[in-house]
């Protein structure tokens, strides 16, 4: 599939790599078809970029949230997993949504609603935890930190 972006330009990502969001994500439901894009000018970065394959003008910055923080492991009620089918250990990869204001220092991270993927069939879900984890966790010293100990 072929798509002109704001961010990448025109990319084409093979039918096999697209992520499938039967519901959409939260506040953009129409948008259902997605690609994770990594920057390969920035080879070390954990931020990726979750592009919208139904408008190439939408991506969003995503990071894999136990790259911040190791211990996360929310709970989630299975009747919202249930759109991307049996998840196993092995086949579930999850992704955080961020925030980048012009101040980087900012940088905020969203714990409550992460994606969860199924990576056998590329069917994902956007999903509320139960948690009182933070819709705006501030990460910057994170990542900061978590790039040092590398």
């Amino acid at each position: 599939m072929t798509i002109d972006t704001r961010l990448f330009g025109t990319i084409d990502i093979a039918e096999e790599k697209l992520i499938h969001f039967p519901g959409g994500i939260i506040g953009f439901p129409e948008m259902k078809t997605f690609a994770i894009i990594r920057d390969e000018e920035k080879k070390d970065s954990r931020i990726m970029w979750l592009q919208s394959m139904d408008e190439g003008e939408f991506a969003m910055p995503i990071i894999e949230p136990n790259a911040i923080l190791e211990d996360y492991n929310p709970i989630v009620n299975d009747e919202y997993l249930s759109p991307v089918g049996e998840l196993t250990p092995e086949q579930t990869y999850s992704v955080v949504t961020l925030t980048v204001p012009s101040d980087i220092t900012k940088l905020t991270a969203n714990f409550k609603a992460p994606i969860v993927i199924n990576m056998s069939n590329n069917r994902a879900v956007q999903i509320i935890v139960e948690d009182d984890y933070l819709v705006k966790q501030p990460i910057y010293e994170l990542l900061m930190n978590a790039k040092e100990d590398n």
